[in-house]
């Protein structure tokens, strides 16, 4: 699923998505075992070498985690706690490997988180399970969870368990007391964290629906409702496990929302129960509950087919064992099936990453020769902020492009006497290309000695280069999607331009993604990213089809627990099928290339 960085966002936005899982597989003990999301691996050593040692080959199970807690104690003054979770397995060694990160809810005592942990659960070893949950203080609730520094937040406090705990119990639930040790070193209890556990079935068959409500009630005094649907599947026992949600609709009481696709995957069987529940979106977190009703997604698929609509229900105020039927009602306007493929189906069937490099040559960077210098080259190798960016994302991406021919320029410079905005890097007057990571890195630090550093900081002009690069791609109907690394220092001083040539870009198999390296105040960055649940919007008005950019600041995740590859790279492989899926463009599978399982 696309991450989940705060509830606001998860209100403002839709959020869920598919995880692909494997069913049961065979571990080849040459290779490292995913056991964590798509930012995390880790090796079962012990049971590698036994396998390897009896030349055979184990076999593990695919498992998604979903996380809820209840009766957490409150660590904020002025509001309730905007609790996140973290999961770890406890390796042979006693080191923990992180898992994944949930999603912060805001202003929630008793969360009940969407994001999911995906875990390979083997049958013959011991997995100790550690979780725990931290207080996200409100300064850091844009930035990616993954970014967030745990020693900056407030620790809520911890379980742990072993996986065959969990799997062993009748309906896969688990509850554990969440504790922690105060000064006195005693144990005191913060309340319980309760994990379900399901295994992950690969399927790529989904249904798409467009859901509309009408006579809504609004539970604002002043103003109309800001209304989103969250849909959860209730599972043996009663347990209800939210499984999306669609974006909030502004000031309207008969909206209609964006398609929303369930996979077979998170419903498991079109006969069982779904609930559906439609809330008002408050910024506070505490979304007031318009209505909810309960269907299958067969009986959606009668709403479509029979054009009707079907009444949401609220308790009673007077009754609280009785439920109230309100004028609103939903309505399925499209239901469709279709085939869900992920991204390494489209990257296992032949389609291609290309990347290509933007360097910010403004003189705000200072003389590349004193030591000061962003662009300070240091004799004795250590790389600069610029390199160590090229050469970290250009080491992942690289392993994507099967040329390895990199476009790669240079902005904000003076060539000859003459300020540049979009200048080849490698100092050809035609050809843009280098080879390799190691050929950016040299045309880099040779455009050090002839390129003297100007300004202002444009990005317009390498947008639309690479826009046309990109499009190329479309009219030759080639299986390539572009990736644009923009590494800057500076204040945007073209804002308005690149919006324009980012709105026009989105339509395009390009993804741009920019590092701030230095101190510089970089709000115009932010802007650029979608992740405020605004859109980008030209001068003309044209809206932006689709987020298409991921900034981050070096500064926010150096040193810190994650690479800046971690932090930059999680949004790509969702704007790749973004593309895809709005495009019908669908993996190509042959014999040489069979589906990713």
């Amino acid at each position: 699923m696309g991450e989940c960085w705060s509830d606001i966002k998860g209100g403002q936005q839709a959020v869920g998505g598919e995880v692909v899982g494997s069913g049961l597989h065979q571990y080849n003990p040459n290779t490292t075992m995913k056991i964590g999301d798509d930012h995390g691996t880790a090796t079962s050593e012990a049971v590698a070498h036994f396998y390897r040692s009896h030349g055979a080959y184990a076999l593990f199970t695919q498992l998604e985690l979903s996380l809820s807690a209840s009766k957490l104690r409150d660590r904020d003054i002025l509001s309730k706690s905007d609790p996140m979770a973290i999961g770890y397995v406890k390796k042979y060694n006693g080191t923990l490997e992180e898992i994944g990160r949930t999603e912060v809810v805001m202003n929630s005592l008793n969360p009940v988180w969407i994001g999911k942990f995906m875990i390979a659960y083997h049958f013959e070893t011991i997995q100790p399970l550690l979780f725990r949950v931290y207080d996200i203080d409100t300064k850091y609730h844009k930035l990616p969870v993954k970014s967030l520094k745990l020693e900056e937040q407030e620790y809520l406090g911890e379980a742990s368990c072993f996986l065959s705990e969990i799997v062993t119990k009748h309906n896969k639930s688990l509850t554990l007391n969440l504790q922690r040790i105060d000064g006195h070193g005693v144990t005191i209890d913060r309340g319980s964290i309760s994990v379900h556990a399901e295994e992950a079935i690969s399927s790529r068959q989904a249904f798409e629906m467009i859901f509309r409500c009408t006579q809504l009630k609004s539970t604002d005094l002043f103003s109309k409702s800001d209304p989103f649907l969250r849909i959860s599947k209730i599972v043996e026992g009663g347990n209800i496990i939210p499984i999306c949600k669609t974006e909030a609709v502004k000031n309207d009481l008969n909206p209609t929302w964006k398609p929303v696709c369930l996979t077979t995957q998170q419903f498991e069987n079109k006969d069982n129960p779904l609930l559906v529940e439609c809330f008002d979106f408050d910024s506070s977190g505490n979304h007031a509950l318009i209505g909810k009703l309960q269907k299958s997604v067969a009986d959606l698929e009668i709403l479509y087919q029979e054009k009707v609509g079907v009444n949401f229900l609220k308790p009673s105020s007077v009754r609280h064992d009785h439920m109230k039927t309100l004028k609103g009602q939903l309505y399925v306007d499209g239901f469709r099936e279709k085939m869900i493929y992920s991204f390494l189906d489209y990257i296992s069937s032949g389609f291609e990453l290309n990347f290509m490099v933007a360097v910010d040559f403004t003189a705000s960077n200072r003389n590349p020769r004193l030591p000061d210098s962003l662009h300070y080259v240091d004799p004795s190798g250590r790389l600069n902020a610029y390199q160590q960016a090229i050469f970290e994302v250009g080491e992942v991406i690289q392993f994507y492009d099967s040329d390895k021919k990199f476009p790669a320029w240079g902005f904000g410079g003076r060539i000859d006497g003459v300020v540049s905005h979009c200048f080849n890097l490698n100092g050809s007057p035609s050809e843009s290309e280098v080879y390799g990571v190691n050929g950016v890195m040299s045309a880099y630090s040779t455009a050090l000695h002839r390129v003297a550093l100007a300004g202002p900081t444009l990005f317009g002009q390498v947008i639309t280069k690479a826009a046309q690069i990109a499009s190329q791609s479309v009219s030759y109907n080639q299986k390539k999607y572009s990736v644009l690394l923009i590494i800057t220092d500076g204040v945007l001083t073209d804002l308005q331009e690149t919006k324009n040539a980012l709105v026009k870009a989105s339509d395009l198999p390009l993804s741009i993604l920019i590092i701030g390296v230095g101190g510089a105040d970089f709000k115009e960055m932010e802007i650029l990213d979608g992740d405020n649940g605004k859109r980008l919007e030209s001068s003309t008005g044209r809206v932006a089809t689709r987020d298409i950019v991921q900034f981050v600041p070096m500064r926010e995740v150096h040193g810190g627990q994650i690479s800046i590859i971690q932090a930059l790279l999680q949004e790509l492989p969702g704007q790749f099928l973004t593309y895809m899926r709005s495009r019908n463009i669908v993996p190509l599978f042959n014999e040489e290339h069979p589906p990713a399982t």
